[in-house]
């Protein structure tokens, strides 16, 4: 199975909780909005620190610096195939100004053809309501379980 390790960035506005999410880039995902928002996340190396992996992802595919203290999340499934570990970080970002690094993929599909794609195309703060619609399914849980903590705490 593979492990994938991530942060659930969150801030407090004058309207509320909020979540940052992020969109894949690509031209598979370039239509796909509910369901297909992310935490900024990827996988883990071999013998890598969890947190430490968590914090790369984030820079690579946002820009952001990911400082202060985190909160251990429980891991979700994703899909059958990926675990996700992530933990929640209160961090304000300006998401007007992210910054993804790329990757090449073969597009369309069997054509030889190779294309630079973003990993993130855009990112987004999101009030809890929509971010659970928004998100994959299998992150939902991060979110409800960040929502339960902040209110106990």
């Amino acid at each position: 199975m593979k492990k994938s390790a991530g942060l659930l960035l969150y801030r407090f506005t004058v309207a509320g909780l909020e979540f940052l999410l992020v969109h894949p880039g690509g031209p598979f995902w370039k239509n796909k909005d509910l369901g297909s928002w992310s935490i900024p996340k990827g996988e883990l190396n071999d013998h890598e620190d969890p947190l430490a992996a968590a914090v790369r992802e984030v820079k690579e595919e946002t820009g952001i610096v990911a400082k202060g203290d985190f909160i251990e999340l429980q891991p979700v499934q994703q899909n059958p195939q990926k675990q996700v570990l992530a933990w929640a970080l209160a961090q304000d970002e300006d998401v007007s100004i992210i910054k993804s690094n790329v990757f090449e993929l073969e597009w369309p599909p069997h054509s030889g053809k190779k294309i630079l794609v973003p990993e993130v195309d855009k990112a987004a703060w999101f009030p809890p309501a929509f971010a659970v619609e928004k998100i994959i399914p299998g992150q939902a849980p991060l979110l409800r379980e960040l929502m339960r903590i902040l209110e106990n705490s």
